[in-house]
């Protein structure tokens, strides 16, 4: 960022000459110009009048004239009312660019191990439903939370929660004894995950039927949907398993294993991976007994009925159930248990929870537990909560069978990426293996892209038609781009690295802007956990070079000189295009 270095270097000189007093460089609030306005930077002006005994446009003129008398970085000004405008001499702009062309992790700092590590935790999957659309949209932003905070020189670990156990699991349990006749996920010709979600299914409409029956035959919907037999036994089914129940657990242990094999093939064609998977079932014991160790020291109470609660009414939440009366968990409990495993294995300064906002009260109460129970590192856990992702039809239910499956979506991405490239004539000299390839490529892509580009916190229409458009804020339109630089390149062969260059084309500039603004738009998305800030980086950034392709001849540019920087400049572009999409979890192609 030395370019801000140099213009508030400028500036405090400025001002001691003016004011006679010294400046500190910190002090000095410069900003981006706004697009409407000539310039490259803004002063603010305000803190100079009182010295300057005058307006702020009169201080901002004074400050100007002395800027552009003293210094040979600023070729121009404007002032609008107590803000004044600078556009830069166009040497400052080239000076950074030839001192980072060669530097192929431009953008990026170096690891620093002196540091505790961060843990993004994504995923958290249940063992009793494939993954799904809000699945995809939670793996997309861990992993590339992990890769944007790696950016910033940061150790990080990918790990992963599985929620194993539990009711819902025991739902699908239940479900396969019933109605599963024996059958796997090769008789059944489907994969585990897809097997165990259809009696996850099962069990709601089985629940439903049986809720219906006890309404007709006169009890009330509330007794009805507490007393209906399947609900009665999958409670005894969890009890049983809390026991170490042989049959049970041999069932479970059979699911699940279904389960991940499917999981482990969704995320390698997904392009995530984790450092470390925990299950609930081995950290809920930890959280048990941590709950016990509150009870003791007064931190919990129980109710009449055995369970155990917290009171944080005083911290502004509610009470909270941490244990229920016959003594089996719920999420709490393995949170708590989870999280103090992971800090004695890594000793984490910070800990990313990335999870839907509708479990935005969880984690107020899960902090404030762990607070409660004096872990320091307490301070440093931050969930990363984002909005559900909705289709055109509405919400997806799991247990309605009404969710978009994420392996589906992949295929439909892949297939409609092929569809969209062979009908613009973009695959004709490419071999089999290469389009194969190239599909996969384009339709991830434009998954990736179309979900990360909207910021986390906000709700978001998901529309796979619309995704994979070539052109506008989509990924196949950056991916284009790259693969047009490339091929420009490659027209151009080997080139001079000598380039002399005394006045930028207004498209080249902007360019040159956009290069130096990669830093920051990467340390800004680590500040917010905001892929989102990289996503709307590339575009305006590949939007940009369009223009300047369109304005700027570089092939066939006559000015040998010329001709050599733009090839450096587009050669730049391109790179920074490609470290963005992986930043991203994404893939760019060469030909396209």
């Amino acid at each position: 960022m030395h370019i801000e270095n140099l213009i508030k270097a400028a500036i405090a000189n400025a001002l001691s000459t003016l004011f006679g007093a010294t400046f500190d460089h910190e002090s000095i609030v410069i900003q981006k110009t706004r697009k409407e306005f000539a310039g490259d930077f803004t002063l603010v002006v305000f803190p100079y009048t009182k010295m300057a005994g005058t307006s702020p446009e009169g201080t901002a003129e004074k400050i100007a004239v002395e800027l552009m008398r003293s210094q040979n970085i600023f070729v121009g000004y404007n002032v609008v009312k107590g803000f004044l405008n600078l556009e830069l001499n166009d040497k400052i702009w080239l000076d950074h660019f030839i001192n980072n062309q060669q530097n192929k992790s431009y953008g990026l700092k170096a690891l620093d191990m002196s540091r505790p590590p961060i843990l993004v935790e994504y995923s958290s999957p249940n063992t009793n439903k494939p993954l799904h659309l809000g699945h995809v949209r939670n793996n997309l932003l861990g992993y590339a939370i992990a890769n944007i905070l790696e950016a910033n020189g940061r150790k990080v670990y990918k790990v992963n929660i599985v929620n194993d156990r539990g009711i819902h699991i025991c739902k699908s349990m239940l479900a396969y004894q019933m109605f599963g006749n024996s059958e796997t996920p090769e008789t059944a010709h489907m994969k585990g995950d897809h097997l165990v979600g259809k009696y996850y299914v099962e069990f709601d409409k089985q629940y439903k039927k049986e809720v219906a029956e006890l309404i007709e035959q006169g009890a009330s919907k509330e007794e009805a949907e507490k007393n209906a037999p399947v609900m009665l036994k999958v409670q005894e089914m969890l009890r049983s398993w809390e026991a170490g129940d042989e049959a049970v657990i041999n069932l479970w242990k059979t699911m699940n294993d279904w389960v991940y094999r499917g999981f482990d093939s969704t995320y390698k064609t997904l392009g995530v991976d984790f450092d470390k998977i925990y299950y609930e079932s081995d950290t809920y014991l930890i959280g048990k007994q941590k709950v016990k160790q509150g009870l003791d020291q007064g931190v919990f109470y129980k109710k009449e009925d055995q369970s155990v609660w917290i009171d944080l009414t005083a911290e502004g939440l509610d009470h909270k159930v941490l244990m229920r009366g016959d003594g089996t968990s719920l999420y709490i409990t393995q949170d708590i248990g989870t999280s103090i495993v992971r800090h004695e294995e890594y000793g984490f300064d910070k800990m990313i929870y990335v999870v839907g906002n509708e479990q935005d009260y969880h984690f107020k109460v899960l902090f404030k537990i762990l607070e409660k129970f004096g872990f320091e590192w307490a301070s440093g856990l931050y969930h990363c909560s984002y909005g559900m992702v909705e289709l055109p039809e509405g919400k997806m239910k799991s247990r309605e069978g009404t969710v978009v499956d994420a392996d589906d979506l992949i295929d439909e991405m892949i297939n409609t990426a092929r569809q969209t490239t062979e009908e613009l004539g973009k695959t004709d000299d490419l071999s089999d293996e290469e389009k194969k390839e190239l599909f996969h490529t384009i339709g991830l892509g434009a998954l990736k892209y179309f979900i990360l580009k909207v910021d986390p916190k906000k709700k978001m229409l998901f529309n796979p038609a619309e995704s994979i458009d070539f052109q506008g804020n989509t990924g196949p339109f950056i991916q284009y781009t790259h693969a047009r630089i490339q091929s420009i390149l490659r027209k151009a062969g080997d080139f001079s690295s000598e380039f002399e260059v005394l006045k930028f084309h207004p498209k080249e500039r902007a360019l040159l802007k956009l290069i130096y603004e990669f830093q920051e738009a990467v340390i800004l998305a680590g500040e917010q956990y905001s892929p989102a800030v990289i996503a709307n980086y590339v575009y305006d950034l590949s939007k940009e070079f369009n223009q300047f392709y369109h304005d700027c001849p570089i092939i066939k540019e006559e000015n040998q000189q010329t001709k050599n920087f733009r090839l450096h400049l587009i050669s730049m572009v391109a790179h920074i295009i490609k470290t963005s999409m992986q930043l991203l979890g994404a893939k760019v192609p060469y030909k396209m």
